[in-house]
């Protein structure tokens, strides 16, 4: 999907000024703490994935996306998938309380706080078995195909269309851009280096690596 949320490589948007790492803290305000223990506490339920919870962040308006800081657009997110999923009506989400009874199958998901901290150090394997044949090796040339689609993808726009070698093989691996239709798919994922005056202009030295999924890549013969 092509959208506000992959700026990657694009120009005119200014300069990047982070704060200190030593300033820096991990929440701003105490609604943020709160915001991600939501997001943490109902993705537990089991309802959707990763690639899903990206997706419905990505499908703000682009206005939206570029005025919302980082916990809003987490929020937004997470009010899609409560309502796509059937797990809260708008007026829930509008007043606070509950109007739809919990499942029982939810109930049952739940997680107490002396849980949660194990469950987020174990986390969830992503790789996974294909019957896909391998077609690239470390050394190959490739070429990220030049694609616009209106699911969820990793693969940034500002590489699409351009050629670089495999650096690294990873084995397979679950495919975000099914995975965001809800679909358990297997693929093998490499790490593809890029030289920056492939990229951008041709003084650039720098060489830029990037993860993608073979379904992304084509041979450069």
């Amino acid at each position: 999907m092509n959208g506000a949320h992959d700026l990657g490589g694009v120009d005119g948007l200014g300069s990047i000024n982070p704060e200190a790492e030593s300033e820096e803290p991990v929440f701003h305000a105490e609604w943020e703490k709160r915001a991600m223990g939501l997001m943490l506490a109902t993705g537990f339920l089991g309802e959707w994935n990763i690639d899903m919870s990206r997706f419905a962040r990505e499908r703000q308006h682009p206005a939206d996306y570029l005025t919302n800081s980082y916990y809003e657009t987490w929020l937004v997110g997470l009010e899609k998938l409560l309502l796509e999923n059937n797990l809260a009506d708008a007026k829930e989400i509008a007043t606070g309380k509950m109007t739809i009874p919990a499942a029982d199958r939810l109930t049952q998901k739940r997680v107490s706080p002396d849980q949660v901290a194990g469950i987020l150090q174990k986390g969830g394997p992503a790789n996974m078995p294909t019957d896909v044949p391998q077609d690239f090796k470390p050394g190959d040339r490739v070429r990220v195909k030049l694609f616009t689609k209106r699911g969820h993808t990793r693969a940034p726009q500002y590489v699409r269309g351009h050629e670089g070698v495999i650096h690294e093989y990873y084995g397979s691996h679950i495919f975000p851009d099914e995975s965001s239709k809800g679909n358990r798919v297997g693929t093998h994922l490499y790490n593809v280096a890029f030289k920056g005056s492939e990229l951008w202009e041709a003084e650039n030295k720098s060489t830029v690596h990037i993860d993608l999924w073979q379904d992304y890549l084509e041979p450069v013969s």
